[in-house]
């Protein structure tokens, strides 16, 4: 095996993008990666845990019970400064995962999904017609990309969509690299007095809603108050952020690629636009910090040992990016079955909403540039300003007109 890394030469991690390629993975990264699949990185506390750069090796790890994704554990390769778990189910190992983790995914199967789909196609057009009768230029993010996934998981929640600002404006606290960890706390403190004010409503006044349905196991004895407000928050902010980047950055994307936009707008098959949504998932990779993992036992990865209580951290933007995995990677080809792609992670961990995602995209897609089929920027990719400092990646704002 190679040589072990001197501190001094160990890259600090998460590394910058190209300027010039905002779409693409770090260079950093497409060098690691030819190099071998595993190497020492430098995190923010001068850490070193290993990062994992090619798609076999991260698939395997992501679904081998001897790595954890408890942020409590010692070595666990944290974004920043943690006092304990905040976040809820994401970051907890089995059983304790797999218990809360079961309680909330009876809404988000393929079924219970399909059946949104026509009020989700209600909400998408009528944020069109908004944006058709309104001025230009406009900006797609708040007129369009931010709306439509935050109704839908308000509708889901059972959560006011009246109070959108409010709880979008501390999601991006939370999720923004640069906020103190003060600030971080206080925004997660509110959003979770919050969630725990609607679980105490739904105490009084259940509906048919999932927030009803945490607040039903919380009268059962099944779960504490506080853990369903958590949950809670963490469907709250995963269920908007997350979509809404991949609306904006997707469309991006594709007018860059006006090749690929005509050839999406033309799709008239379900089939071509969910494969459309795979490619793109693929090539954008909206979580761009890395899953963080810490080894419980020694485990042997392409020759190499990673020693228990070492972090691990499975670049997903560039293991979608492995020529061994996906030929010719850095084309965005919506014609490719890109299906296979680790954007929702892998193993016990996947993302729980992405059913819910993918069809959120596949409406937004096969409306949007249908309806609006002159959609342009209205400034230079170069003066677009992008997520660098996000825990996920998008677009602050998106001027386009038609």
């Amino acid at each position: 095996p190679p040589v072990e890394q001197r501190p001094a030469e160990v890259p600090a991690f998460p590394m910058p993008r190209a300027a010039a390629c905002p779409f693409d993975p770090p260079p950093a990264l497409r060098e690691r990666q030819q190099e071998g699949p595993l190497s020492k990185v430098r995190l923010w506390d001068s850490s070193t845990p290993w990062l994992v750069t090619r798609y076999t090796e991260q698939r395997a790890l992501l679904a081998d019970p001897r790595v954890s994704a408890d942020v409590t554990r010692p070595g666990y390769p944290a974004q920043a400064p943690v006092t304990g778990n905040s976040i809820g189910f994401i970051l907890m190992d089995d059983p304790d995962h797999a218990r809360l983790r079961r309680m909330v995914t009876a809404p988000f199967t393929i079924k219970r999904v399909e059946a949104l789909r026509p009020r989700v196609q209600e909400i998408v057009d009528g944020l069109v017609d908004d944006l058709l009768a309104g001025p230009q230029p406009v900006d797609l993010v708040q007129a369009f990309a931010l709306p439509v996934p935050s109704l839908v998981i308000c509708e889901l929640l059972g959560v006011p969509y009246t109070d959108h600002g409010f709880f979008q404006d501390n999601s991006k606290t939370i999720i923004t690299r640069t906020a103190t960890a003060e600030e971080r706390a206080a925004a997660l403190g509110r959003l979770t007095e919050y969630l725990d004010d609607l679980v105490g409503q739904k105490l009084a006044h259940p509906a048919e809603d999932l927030l009803s349905g945490l607040a039903e196991r919380v009268r059962s004895g099944e779960l504490p108050r506080a853990e369903a407000a958590r949950i809670g928050v963490l469907l709250l902010i995963a269920g908007h952020e997350t979509t809404a980047n991949m609306i904006a950055l997707g469309t991006l994307a594709l007018l860059q690629h006006p090749a690929q936009l005509d050839a999406l707008r033309g799709a008239r098959d379900p089939k071509e636009v969910a494969s459309a949504v795979e490619e793109l998932l693929r090539y954008l990779n909206i979580t761009h910090s890395g899953r963080r993992r810490v080894a419980l036992e020694d485990i042997e990865v392409a020759g190499r040992t990673v020693r228990a209580g070492e972090g691990l951290i499975l670049a997903n933007d560039i293991a979608n990016r492995d020529p061994g995995a996906f030929p010719d990677p850095d084309r965005l080809d919506i014609g490719r079955d890109a299906r296979h792609h680790v954007a929702f992670g892998f193993g016990v961990h996947q993302c729980l909403g992405q059913p819910l995602a993918r069809m959120e995209l596949q409406v937004v897609y096969s409306t949007l540039y249908r309806r609006v089929p002159t959609l342009r920027l209205a400034a230079d990719l170069g003066d677009i300003p992008f997520k660098h400092d996000g825990s996920v990646y998008g677009v602050y704002e998106l001027p386009v007109v038609w």
